[in-house]
C-alpha cells in the first residue's frame, strides 16, 4: 500500500487496508499525522517511508512526456465521467482498475 496524500485520514485508511504482515509506504513529510501504536501493533502492518525530493523530478518528467518517451496515461486503465468516479479502485475479473476522472457528461466548459 502506498500512502502519498499525507493526511490523517489517508494514513489511517492505508494502515487499515493493508493485509496483516503487509507494508505501508508513505511518501513525503506528513504534517499533523500521528499513528496510534496499538492500532499499528494489532494491524501487523509495517510502515516505512520518508521525504521525497518532489522538485527534482518534474522538469525531467515533463520533458520525457513532451518527447513522447513515456506515457503517464498508461497508469490508468479506466476513464469515467467525474460523477461516476468515486475515487476507489474498481475490481473487474480480479484486477484493480485505476480510475481517471474525465470530463463530466454534458460539461463543455472543461478542457
Amino acid at each position: 500500500m502506498i500512502e502519498a496524500v499525507g493526511t490523517q485520514e489517508s494514513m489511517n485508511q492505508a494502515i487499515q487496508a493493508t493485509r496483516p504482515g503487509g507494508h505501508v509506504g508513505f511518501v513525503g513529510v506528513a504534517h499533523g499525522v500521528s499513528i496510534d501504536v496499538m492500532d499499528l501493533l494489532w494491524s501487523l502492518a509495517h510502515v516505512h517511508g520518508g521525504p521525497a525530493p518532489v522538485r527534482r523530478f518534474p522538469p525531467e518528467l515533463i520533458e520525457l512526456i513532451r518527447n513522447r518517451r513515456i506515457d503517464p496515461g498508461k497508469v490508468f486503465d479506466l476513464e469515467l465521467p467525474l460523477e461516476e468516479c468515486d475515487g476507489r479502485a474498481e475490481f473487474h475479473g480480479g484486477a484493480a482498475s485505476r480510475c481517471c476522472a474525465g470530463r463530466s457528461s454534458g460539461d463543455e466548459t472543461l478542457g
